[in-house]
């Protein structure tokens, strides 16, 4: 193998190359906008994961019951494990009828007047689409047994 002597320039080309590609991509996080926009930074509390961006976009059932919500899902590990939790206590209780429970449930929590253990005791319509998301997120997984 040929030794290249170049090697060394071309490493600190590279290094360069890759520190810029990471400092824009962390200016592009950090809120940083083009000039004539307003952005504003925004931070969330430990242990939540969320977005400030959502669309209109939401999967209705035939039944007419939100199934899905084009936003991403925002609850912490434990609102996640409550609301997965009371969906699956829920399920329990309801008759064997071999069919999924997923709509029901969902049916149950959007029409419910006062809110449910399901949706942190608050109503449906008054829940963020990233909250509604994050409903239908431990909804699914309570279906299949897995809230953790």
């Amino acid at each position: 193998m040929r030794w290249c002597q170049h090697c060394p320039v071309l490493r600190g080309v590279v290094v360069v190359a890759a520190g810029l590609a990471i400092s824009s991509l962390v200016m592009g996080v950090a809120g940083c906008t083009r000039e004539g926009t307003s952005g504003t930074a925004t931070s969330s509390p430990a242990g939540r994961v969320s977005s400030t961006q959502s669309s209109d976009i939401v999967g209705i059932s035939p039944a007419g019951v939100t199934t899905s919500v084009d936003a991403p899902a925002d609850s912490t590990e434990e609102e996640y494990f409550q609301a997965c939790h009371a969906a699956r206590l829920w399920m329990d209780a309801q008759p064997k009828t071999g069919e999924s429970l997923l709509e029901p449930y969902l049916a149950m929590v959007q029409t419910s007047q006062v809110g449910a253990a399901g949706t942190w005791n608050i109503r449906w319509a008054d829940l963020t689409p990233p909250r509604q998301a994050a409903v239908i997120v431990a909804a699914r997984a309570a279906v299949n047994a897995e809230c953790g």
